[in-house]
């Protein structure tokens, strides 16, 4: 081929190529890094996932954990891929679920002197909600509803479940579900479909009865919480809600909040840590005009899974106190993570400080704390969904 016809056939090529690209959308960023700047170590951050299998035993940050004096902390299952969420029902058996990594629910029943995990429900997307009541266990995913009845008799075959609401928005971002029943209403969660934006109906708590009827929505304004209880003294309900990110390394903290009355906004995406506007959807707003927050938990803390202590074993210190799993940041350059215990002061606030530590070593995490469960014993279940295990934390003797 002519040196000139060689040239002007790569030229054409090259034209047609960057025409193509041109013609492509660009690819579409994550919710999650929308507002990253666009600094090299803000791009090389993004979520920390779960180790895709289970820490060894052997390998548990179980020893390393701090707690304050007369406590002990041990392993009391391992193995356990994911685990976020832990009730019980009126026997021993423990249900698990899960998020990202297993699309689990799991069942840990005493067996000899150890105990069982089992998988009873697999294959279920973001399985992440679960609540025990009455014999039923009931499964909320980022899509629907479930309930499956008679559980504690069918753990080798639940069975199809009753399907109870089937118009959750699914997506991915703060789409999975925390779920608690309280007084034959179920309350759940949509969290915002991004880090910033005008969520409409997302970014609310609402409840349901437990056949799925009468939705209404209990707290507007919340982007993101994976956690909340009821106050068994006042019967108020406490929330975490994870703040915004990409504001700076510093702020906005997360949120522990208390709803207080009816129709209560918490802020987002106007208004951060009860205090600061957000640069872009904060115009023409003021903080004011939202619900403040009871306690910062930290920025970025991740701050998941909320329980009131209800039990007899630990000291009358922390009777009626909130235990809060910290999970940890991803978008923060250090690392922390922790259980934190809060105490209401019955004003709408709270005094928080750290209970356990000892997840991060090195600026990586070993473990990261989700949520709770207190045993019959009065013990405390945590469990850790990066490392796949459940700890225990007794008192004394």
């Amino acid at each position: 081929m002519p040196q000139f016809r060689l040239h002007a056939t790569l030229a054409a090529l090259l034209c047609a190529a960057t025409a193509a690209s041109a013609q492509q959308p660009p690819a579409e960023e994550p919710g999650w890094a929308k507002g990253r700047p666009k600094t090299e170590a803000a791009q090389r951050m993004a979520p920390v996932p779960a180790f895709p299998i289970p820490t060894a035993a052997d390998k548990l940050p179980t020893a390393k954990f701090k707690l304050p004096p007369g406590f002990k902390v041990e392993t009391w299952v391992s193995g356990v891929l994911d685990a976020r969420e832990l009730r019980q029902g009126p026997g021993d058996t423990v249900f698990v679920s899960t998020l990202f990594v297993a699309n689990k629910v799991y069942a840990v029943s005493p067996k000899g002197n150890t105990r069982e995990v089992k998988t009873i429900i697999d294959k279920m997307e973001k399985a992440t909600g679960i609540d025990y009541h009455k014999g039923s266990l009931y499964l909320a995913t980022h899509k629907q509803i479930l309930r499956y009845d008679n559980i504690d008799s069918k753990l080798d075959n639940p069975g199809q479940p009753t399907v109870l609401y089937d118009k959750l928005p699914g997506g991915e971002d703060h789409s999975w579900k925390f779920i608690r029943i309280h007084k034959d209403k179920l309350y759940f969660p949509i969290g915002a479909p991004c880090n910033i934006c005008d969520p409409g109906e997302y970014a609310k708590i609402y409840r349901m009865n437990l056949d799925g009827s009468g939705m209404e929505t209990i707290a507007s304004g919340v982007r993101n919480t994976v956690g909340f209880d009821f106050d068994p003294k006042t019967d108020r309900l406490w929330f975490t809600d994870n703040g915004r990110d990409w504001l700076s390394e510093e702020i906005p903290n997360d949120e522990l909040n208390v709803v207080t009355g009816p129709n209560q906004h918490f802020g987002y995406p106007y208004c951060h840590q009860g205090n600061i506007p957000d640069p872009e959807f904060g115009w023409g707003k003021s903080c004011s005009d939202f619900q403040k927050p009871a306690a910062f938990l930290g920025p970025h803390a991740g701050s998941l899974g909320l329980k009131f202590y209800t039990g007899k074993m630990f000291p009358a210190k922390y009777q009626g106190a909130m235990f809060i799993a910290r999970h940890g940041p991803w978008n923060r350059t250090n690392k922390y993570a922790d259980v934190s215990v809060a105490w209401p002061d019955g004003k709408g606030g709270a005094k928080v400080e750290p209970f356990m530590t000892g997840f991060v070593e090195n600026n990586s995490y070993l473990g990261r704390p989700v949520d709770f469960l207190i045993l019959k014993d009065g013990s405390l279940l945590v469990s850790d969904d990066h490392a796949g295990a459940i700890y225990r934390i007794s008192y004394g003797k």
